[in-house]
């Protein structure tokens, strides 16, 4: 499907930066195991999608363009467009990841980060797994 300007622009309008599928979808998978959590904590820098306080957990579930999955080969692959605006944005966004990782690190918290389709729509039972593991570590 060729998509024009105008229909590329309206669609990426209703991208917003919070509440989305997968997040919501892994939140309330943490909320039926019992664990308890604050959505998009502002408190803390980078705002995780979820923050386990009593445990300084911070999640973050990462969309697989806005964050740069196998960044290198897409970037090639994928951006065929406008390609001077959005490889800066998205290794922006990248090094601003990164950033927050170390801030959160130095502040005592564990940093776990989920690709929004490649771990959360294909494994959810796992990335629980991986969190539930981390809070017994605790």
């Amino acid at each position: 499907m060729i998509e024009t300007k105008k229909y590329r622009s309206q669609m990426m309008s209703r991208i917003r930066s919070t509440g989305g599928k997968a997040e919501t979808l892994l939140a309330k998978s943490l909320w039926h195991e019992g664990i308890r959590y604050f959505r998009n904590y502002k408190k803390l820098p980078g705002k995780p999608d979820i923050a386990i306080t009593k445990h300084k957990i911070a999640i973050f579930v990462d969309g697989e363009f806005w964050h740069g999955y196998d960044w290198e080969n897409q970037k090639i692959k994928r951006i065929h467009t406008n390609r001077e605006y959005w490889i800066p944005k998205i290794e922006k966004n990248i090094e601003r990841d990164k950033k927050v990782n170390q801030e959160l690190k130095s502040l005592g918290w564990t940093v776990i980060r989920f690709w929004e389709k490649h771990d959360v729509w294909k494994d959810l039972d796992g990335c629980i797994e991986k969190i539930k593991a981390e809070i017994t570590q605790k």
